[in-house]
This record gives structure tokens, sequence and C-alpha cells, in this order.
């Protein structure tokens, strides 16, 4: 499931197409990858985020806009300008690849999420396998995007962080760990176990659950966590989880997954099949 080497080398591609539009515009420009692109942990279908830093008053959304239309980067219909969003951002689709691209301006915590997430990569051998297949099952159900009821992929990732941090088993973080089960694990806990209502989810200093409460008097103007409630390991007091609002439906999914999983592979299975669930 991880990215075929002609499936990074056709991405660079679009991102170098995209590149030479900015270096033409503004030649002092930097223009960096984050998201899953960056960190290798994205299927075909990921889009691919850019970052521009420059100096400028306001980001110029309309200007680089025009650029890439004339140039023929992206399909005609694809571009959008969304200069209302709390990120405002371009979107568009690569007209050679059908790739599709978000290009924000001035947005720090993209690339500082990409490189905490490549961290915790090194410290976990297992994170990667683990995310591809979640991301993958997410995907095929429609709840891998916020805007559709599902949880975003940097939630994805934090939550699979938290399970290994906290895991009963210390082997459960070594290479040779059985996958199989580290994956019926994770959707016992998520699906089964964790108190959504009361529990919050930290990643720095280790790891921990926290009451809700803690999490609270470290917001900012008295807001209330979210159903899925994740404190941002890189800017505190924010909740990670806040737009994920069809949280309680991936963890429906997960429970699921785990029954089915589970049933799969126990040594009743086959004196009990479960006709319902085959």
């Amino acid at each position: 499931m991880s990215p075929r080497p002609e499936e990074a080398a056709m991405r660079r591609e679009v991102v170098k197409r995209i590149e030479t539009v900015i270096k033409d515009l503004w030649p002092t420009a930097d223009v960096q990858i984050f998201g899953s692109f960056s960190t290798g942990l994205y299927l075909p279908t990921s889009d691919i985020d850019l970052v521009v830093f420059g100096k400028w008053e306001r980001p110029p959304l309309q200007l680089l806009e025009q650029a890439l239309r004339k140039h023929n980067v992206a399909e005609p219909y694809s571009i959008k300008v969304l200069d209302k969003a709390t990120v405002p951002i371009i979107k568009l689709t690569d007209q050679e690849t059908e790739v599709k691209v978000d290009i924000s301006f001035n947005v720090e915590t993209g690339v500082k999420a990409a490189r905490f997430i490549k961290e915790y990569m090194k410290k976990y051998s297992l994170l990667p396998y683990l995310i591809l297949v979640l991301k993958q099952f997410l995907l095929q159900r429609d709840l891998n995007e916020v805007f559709t009821g599902g949880i975003s992929s940097y939630s994805l990732i934090l939550m699979a962080i938290s399970f290994l941090q906290l895991h009963p088993r210390i082997d459960a973080r070594r290479a040779d760990e059985n996958l199989g089960m580290l994956l019926i694990e994770f959707f016992e806990l998520y699906g089964r176990n964790f108190n959504y209502l009361k529990t919050g989810i930290r990643i720095k200093n280790g790891g921990a659950y926290i009451a809700k409460e803690e999490i609270m008097k470290v917001m900012t103007n008295g807001y209330r966590p979210s159903m899925l409630c994740i404190e941002d390991p890189l800017l505190p007091g924010n909740d990670v989880g806040r737009s994920s609002y069809g949280a309680m439906q991936v963890k429906q999914v997960f429970d699921y997954a785990y029954i089915v999983l589970s049933h799969a592979v126990s040594p009743l299975a086959r004196s009990y099949p479960n006709r319902d669930s085959e």
C-alpha cells in the first residue's frame, strides 16, 4: 500500500511545475511541501499540500491563480480560490496527472506538523503501516475528511501515536510485532474502550489520557472540548478534533471492524460461523 517510486516521482513533477510558476512570479519565495506527501503517508487519492513563504501583506491568492491559469498547469474548471476559509488556499487539479493540490501562504503549522510526524515515525517503525491501512479503511467508508463527517489525517495519526505510546504491552512497539494484532487492538481501543465523553488525548511528555475538564483550563475563550478531543502537541490551546462532528460514526466503524476481525481470527470461528458479518 505504501507509494511506489513512480508515484513519488510523478508527484515531484507536479510540485516542480507549480514551483516554476511561483518562482517566476516571486523569485525569492520559498515553496515547501507538507502533509502526507512530505511524510510518505499518502494514498493514490491524497492531495499534495504546498505552502509558499514570502513577504506579503495579504496572501496573493488571485495573482497566483491567474499565473497558474496562464501556464495551463491546472484543469481549467478545477482551480478555486478559497479566500474566506480559516486558512485561505488555492485548490486545483493538475492537468497532466489529475493529482489534487492545495496551496497556502505563510502558514507554518503544516510544515511543523510534518516534521513532528516524521520524528514519531523514526521512534515507532510500525506507525506508517498502521496509518496507511487505517487511512484506506476510512477512505473506503467516506470518513477520511472532516467536511464529510470523518476525521482528519492529523487526528488519525495522533490517535495512532497515542495508541502506541500507551499500549500496555511494551513489545507492541517492536518492529517484528504482529501487525494484524495491533490493528485489531487499535479498533478495540477506539471502537469499544476509549471514553470519548470524558477523556482527551495528550501526546506530549510521553503521552497520557486526561480529563476534558483539565483540557478546558488551557483552552482559550472558554472553549468546550469536542467529542474527539486531542490536544495539539504543537499549538497548546488547540483541539485537533474540534471539527470532527462525525467522530461517533468513526467510533462505530472501528467497533464493527473489531467484531468482524476478532471473530475471523478466533479459534472458535470455524465452529460457529457468524453469517451476518461474514
